[in-house]
């Protein structure tokens, strides 16, 4: 989010709140992407805040009680106030529990995969109109194609980018396996392990695809716990996806710390990985 829009969007979740009854006396700044994620205390409730333009909590809100319905492993809601999507000072606010992070205990590969096999088979049950995984690869394409909105990307790195999702996304959306809802970016950095077990949040990426996307965005091993996966599928999605996030890398307007360094290095794995 924009520096320049953080105190009108933590005063905009702090009204919210403050506006259901919850006590509200400070906010805690936990993230700050495209969306700013705060605690909200002494309440201690999570809130996230976007720009209206930017929004799709409402998809969110209802993807996350459906699944949460279905005993899947999602963060939950705010019980304490009615599930929707609140609008403040040309930002939306949702409100969901606070989980407290288990920080020192690593996650196991095979727990993880468990965890993912569950959301899996609880969003094979839904029917909720999405992308397809194609459509979020050719928007990272026409990124790399938009030499305004790329200006940093040098020319060969921009043919490796095209190429590359250019080739893997067609060659992947062709097997014609099995597909299904997914969650879109089951990285790490959208996994809380709590004492509750590992709990998914950021649904706002779901899509439709083979599950071998969404392993690739996972630890290695992951896969190697995750049954009945397309080893080759997987290999090509594990290239697919580094793309796709490099390209984002490369955006002049991306706001992520140290991400043109990323960026580069990222690069480099993926010409390795092609064996250019």
């Amino acid at each position: 989010m924009q520096a320049s829009e953080v105190p009108r969007a933590v005063a905009a979740a702090r009204s919210t709140a403050s506006s259901l009854g919850l006590t509200v006396d400070d906010a805690l700044v936990l993230h700050d992407s495209n969306k700013l994620t705060l605690r909200l205390l002494p309440c201690d409730v999570l809130a996230r805040v976007a720009p209206v333009a930017q929004q799709v909590a409402r998809f969110e809100i209802e993807l996350a009680q459906r699944l949460a319905e279905s005993g899947c492993p999602v963060a939950a809601l705010e019980p304490r106030v009615e599930p929707r999507v609140h609008e403040h000072d040309d930002f939306v606010v949702t409100l969901w529990t606070y989980h407290e992070p288990v920080t020192s205990r690593e996650v196991p590969p095979a727990d993880y995969a468990h965890a993912l096999e569950r959301l899996h088979a609880g969003m094979r049950e839904l029917d909720v109109p999405t992308p397809h995984f194609t459509d979020r690869v050719e928007q990272a394409r026409q990124l790399v194609a938009n030499r305004d909105r790329t200006p940093a990307l040098a020319d060969a790195d921009r043919e490796l980018l095209g190429d590359t999702l250019r080739s893997l996304g067609r060659a992947i959306g062709e097997r014609g396996g099995a597909e299904q809802l997914l969650h879109g970016e089951p990285h790490p950095g959208n996994v809380l392990t709590t004492e509750d077990g590992l709990l998914f949040i950021d649904l706002e990426t779901c899509c439709r695809g083979p599950v071998e996307f969404d392993l690739a965005h996972t630890p290695e091993e992951v896969g190697e716990h995750y049954p009945d996966v397309d080893q080759d599928m997987l290999r090509e999605c594990r290239i697919l996806v580094p793309a796709m996030v490099t390209a984002w890398r490369w955006d002049r307007d991306d706001q992520l710390p140290d991400g043109r360094r990323l960026g580069t290095e990222w690069l480099g794995r993926i010409r390795a990985a092609l064996g250019r």
